[in-house]
Formats: structure tokens, sequence, C-alpha cells
């Protein structure tokens, strides 16, 4: 059985979360290229799990869906999944960014809305 840390693996999983959340999102995959001014082909590779994105790559592809760059970092191994908040809010962004039944404008509304509301919870905490 392959290991979820092994890079091939790691690679394969970033891939498929990216299309899942393209898909979700109702997207092309030329229409996300041109959303976030990665080439198609690029894009493809990365999503097949071909191809390592940089972080800037990766903050490109998040904005373009409407999720957290810390959320696709995780999923690219960049950050570190115990860390509680990222750990918190990665599925409830994800659910988010997934859902077809939400127009790009209300996913958009409801990350930012959720964001503030975490932040406030984070500021309380202190």
């Amino acid at each position: 059985m392959a290991s979820a840390d092994n890079p091939d693996n790691r690679l394969q999983q970033l891939g498929s979360f990216i299309r899942d959340q393209r898909t979700g999102a109702e997207l092309s995959l030329r229409k996300l290229a041109d959303l976030t001014g990665v080439s198609n082909p690029y894009l493809s590779q990365i999503e097949r799990g071909m191809r390592r994105p940089s972080a800037e790559i990766l903050q490109q592809i998040a904005k373009a869906l409407s999720i957290s760059a810390e959320t696709m970092y995780i999923q690219a191994g960049l950050l570190d999944e115990d860390a509680e908040r990222e750990q918190q809010s990665a599925p409830v962004e994800a659910a988010i960014a997934a859902d077809p039944d939400l127009t790009d404008d209300q996913r958009r509304t409801l990350l930012h809305i959720y964001r503030s509301f975490t932040v406030e919870a984070d500021d309380d905490a202190t």
C-alpha cells in the first residue's frame, strides 16, 4: 500500500483536489487557465499529478477557485496539516468551494464571511 507521504502520491492527491475544486466550481480547465494566467497544458499536468506547482501557482489557483491559499498549501504538503486553524477551516472552505448550488459570488461572499468570523474568534481567544 502506498504512503500518502510519498511525493508521487502527494502530487496525485493535490491534482485530484484541484480537479475536484475546479469541477465543483463548474470551471473548465481552459477557464481556470484563463483565470490563473497558467497555461492549459501545465494545469492539466498538475491535475494529473505530473507536475509540482510552485507556491505562487498554487496561490493563483486558490484565488481563482475562491479557496484559501492555506488550504491549497496544506493539500500540497507545504503547510503542517496539524496546525489547528488550517485543520479546522480547510474542510469548511473546501465544502463552500465545492458546493454546486452556489454561484461564484455566493462562494466568495460565504468565504469572506467565514474568514472574518474565524479571525474574530482568533482575536477573541488571545
